[in-house]
């Protein structure tokens, strides 16, 4: 089929029908990917830089966070503003199209709280749509460098921002859309963000959310005071049953995500669902020219994705609150948020003790953690995230031997607190951690670290390094704790190993043992050996 494509193309030329320009033909012959599932399959999908790096960040921020300002403490909201605010006689279900159901099993139709805030605070939805808050989105908090000295402190390795969310507003000075952060807002977060990023050394990840804007803004159109000049915003008008997106929603998405990785040339590219329900075309599309792109900059980049959007062999598997309850071969990733994810005013966030014992859980069988960080509507941050953040970094700062660069150990762990089952939203049942928890990582065959989830109020048993288990086979000949000076009295039997108890251990939350073995040895034919026989 390519060489049918040459000839003709020869032909084409010789007869003086092809113009193409010399930089045209060179950046054609230097293409490496094309669209179609083969060549897409044969890309490095996983850099080692990205596998190294384990911990990133990125921001939920945009005209939304303004919509959860003056909630009452016990207040629920649902997350999807742009969408919920418009249910006056309740939102049907986005997939089943159908209103959600009371105790007795009648429909309930009653206003969504969302509704009701919105009116409460800015007026009727069909006066003061979402595009008002867009109007009224006012930036005036935003200090690129303050965040990125903080996400560096909190020991990640690439961050940046919601790009662009379901409510299909550029977090970017964009000439694909006028919905964006210069235009409202006057300032372009993507490249303040990212030159404060690049200098202190962290990847830059951008994050896409706008393949759901078709359904997230299906009942504006169907509440009304939808202006036609606003369809650029909104979409083409539909109801909630439509799948199908249109042509012109096809043009505007494209052009949006091609114009960001031309200008801000991202090492990582996220995307939310529902765009494995878009055509096939589009998304083969963005990843020949993305991964293209890459090539072109002469650097490996990265694309996280979830559900069905793309065979696993050409993106990273994404699980959002969640993660498997196994290993997995391929490298995989979990985003995740230490409370909503967007700003709330009566917001509540986990403690630091859980993020880290998240994390450790995900390295050990093989993963990443992106964690949301959700800026106040002014773009400040708020002081319960700085917080959680720098124990973060604090904690890595000291164990971080034993997540950056580590690959999954043998096994990933032992101990009797498992999450049940692996997938996404599984972070709705909460885990607590024990002291008889343990999570392994490695650097190399001699040596790997035992993560012990919580502070021991005895001695340590590690029964996966049993003598009466063939797990480790070769001698442990030291054993030391991250951030000690402390000399570890230790001995390994058929029990396990058993450390006794540190005098004081360095950080609060779980605690990092290396473990150094003796190396793997053959021994080589011949010579000496071979005399003895």
């Amino acid at each position: 089929m390519k060489l049918m494509k040459t000839l003709s193309l020869s032909v084409m030329c010789a007869l003086g029908a092809c113009q193409m320009q010399p930089k045209q033909q060179e950046l054609k012959s230097t293409e490496k990917y094309t669209e179609d599932w083969e060549s897409l399959s044969k890309v490095n999908k996983s850099p080692d830089w990205f596998r190294d790096a384990k911990f990133g960040i990125y921001t939920h921020w945009g005209p939304i966070s303004g919509a959860f300002v003056n909630m009452k403490p016990k207040q629920k909201m649902a997350g999807w503003h742009g969408m919920m605010m418009y249910g006056k006689n309740g939102i049907p279900n986005w997939r089943t199209g159908k209103l959600p159901k009371n105790k007795d099993g009648s429909v309930n139709n009653n206003p969504t709280t969302n509704y009701l805030h919105h009116v409460e605070q800015f007026g009727d939805p069909a006066e003061f749509g979402y595009k008002y808050l867009i109007e009224n989105f006012k930036p005036t908090g935003f200090d690129p460098q303050k965040w990125a000295d903080l996400f560096e402190k909190s020991g990640a390795k690439y961050a940046g921002p919601v790009a662009m969310h379901h409510d299909n507003f550029a977090m970017w000075d964009s000439e694909a859309t006028r919905w964006n952060s210069m235009n409202y807002g006057g300032v372009d977060v993507s490249k303040e963000l990212k030159s404060e990023v690049e200098k202190r050394g962290m990847k830059f990840i951008a994050s896409f959310h706008h393949a759901f804007t078709w359904k997230y803004f299906a009942p504006a159109h169907e509440y009304g005071g939808v202006d036609p000049e606003d369809y650029d915003l909104y979409t083409d008008p539909h109801d909630y049953y439509n799948n199908e997106p249109t042509e012109r929603f096809y043009k505007e998405w494209w052009a949006k995500l091609k114009e960001y990785i031309d200008n801000y040339q991202p090492d990582i590219i996220w995307f939310d669902w529902w765009l494995e329900n878009m055509n096939e075309e589009s998304r083969k599309k963005f990843l020949a020219y993305y991964y293209n792109k890459g090539e072109e900059w002469n650097k490996e980049v990265a694309v996280l994705f979830k559900e069905e959007t793309f065979p696993e062999i050409t993106a990273v598997r994404d699980y959002e609150r969640g993660r498997p309850n196994q290993p997995k071969k391929d490298v995989w990733i979990t985003d995740t948020s230490p409370g909503t994810w967007f700003y709330r005013s009566n917001a509540k966030f986990v403690s630091s003790d859980e993020l880290v014992d998240i994390l450790i859980d995900i390295v050990a069988k093989n993963g990443n953690m992106l964690l949301n960080v959700p800026p106040n509507p002014d773009g400040t941050i708020p002081q319960e995230m700085e917080d959680l953040l720098l124990d973060m970094g604090n904690w890595l700062a000291v164990n971080g031997d034993a997540i950056y660069g580590t690959r999954p150990w043998t096994i990933f762990g032992e101990g009797p607190t498992r999450i049940p089952a692996g997938g996404h939203k599984v972070e709705r049942k909460k885990i607590r951690y024990k002291e008889n928890d343990i999570r392994f990582t490695k650097k190399s065959n001699s040596e790997f670290y035992a993560l012990v989830m919580d502070t021991p109020k005895g001695d340590i048993k590690i029964k996966s390094l049993s003598t009466a288990i063939g797990l480790l086979n070769n001698k442990i000949e030291k054993v030391t704790l991250l951030g000690s000076n402390e000399e570890l009295k230790w001995e390994r039997t058929d029990e396990g190993l058993v450390i006794k108890r540190p005098k004081s251990f360095p950080t609060e939350f779980a605690h990092a043992f290396r473990i150094l073995c003796e190396g793997y040895k053959e021994t080589e034919l011949g010579g000496e050996f071979e005399q003895t026989l």
